[in-house]
């Protein structure tokens, strides 16, 4: 997602203008540009084309993205082939702008228009920014919580490494197709998947009886990957609440 309304520019790639921008220098309303372009792709390549010229636009003031487009020169120029000579000239001279502050970024700085849009891309970048990280800190959080793991946990430990009651995390795996209980047994186990996949493993102990007898147990242990997981389910946040 880019989030201004200036051409897009990354290495040799080649420019492109926004239909934010289309509607600005011609004076139409962006719907109506959405809508002459949306039509221009579909008769150029088909329904299947839209997305490669898809984008989205970020307003700064509720922080909603919106749909855009963005063309390169050549859809652009045959999009505004059937505006007025007027419009046409304006779009002309804006892309002769463009490749001139190409070839010259510092030109840019010179367009109060230009200048205009470039702070505004770097506020919009910074929202997005605050936003991405919003939502990386409980995952963040989570794996610094075990970044020193070794070994596997009993639940009880794993349960105390995650801030949450014991019974909790249990009732929560048994809920969450973690482990189950066969009937008439007092020990739960872990599903094959889970076993499978990394997150759980099965601890067996035994021990002699009184009348002679091997006693056998089987322990559900959470492996460090089952607990970056369990960590994600649980974030602080939740636990507190």
């Amino acid at each position: 997602m880019t989030n201004d309304t200036t051409p897009v520019r990354f290495g040799a790639m080649p420019l492109t203008m926004s239909s934010l921008e289309i509607a600005e220098r011609t004076g139409k309303r962006h719907d109506h540009v959405m809508r002459d372009v949306r039509n221009m792709l579909v008769e150029l390549y088909g329904e299947g084309g839209l997305p490669n010229f898809g984008d989205t636009h970020r307003n700064p003031q509720n922080g909603q993205d919106y749909p855009i487009f963005r063309l390169p020169q050549r859809e652009c120029l045959i999009l505004v082939s059937g505006y007025s000579v007027e419009l046409r000239a304006r779009i002309v001279d804006r892309w002769q702008e463009l490749e001139a502050e190409a070839r010259d970024p510092l030109r840019a700085l010179a367009d109060p228009a230009a200048l205009r849009s470039l702070l505004l891309q770097n506020v919009e970048k910074v929202i997005a920014l605050e936003a991405e990280n919003a939502e990386l800190k409980p995952a963040a959080a989570a794996l610094d919580r075990i970044a020193e793991a070794h070994g596997t946990f009993c639940r009880s430990t794993a349960a105390k490494m995650l801030g949450i009651p014991p019974q909790t995390l249990c009732r929560w795996m048994r809920t969450n197709g973690w482990t189950f209980r066969r009937p008439g047994d007092k020990d739960d186990l872990a599903y094959q998947s889970k076993i499978q996949a990394g997150l759980l493993e099965h601890k067996v102990n035994t021990g002699p009886r009184p009348d002679g007898t091997e006693w056998t147990s089987t322990q559900v242990r959470v492996t460090p990957k089952g607990l970056t997981v369990l960590a994600k389910a649980f974030p602080p946040a939740a636990v507190a609440a």
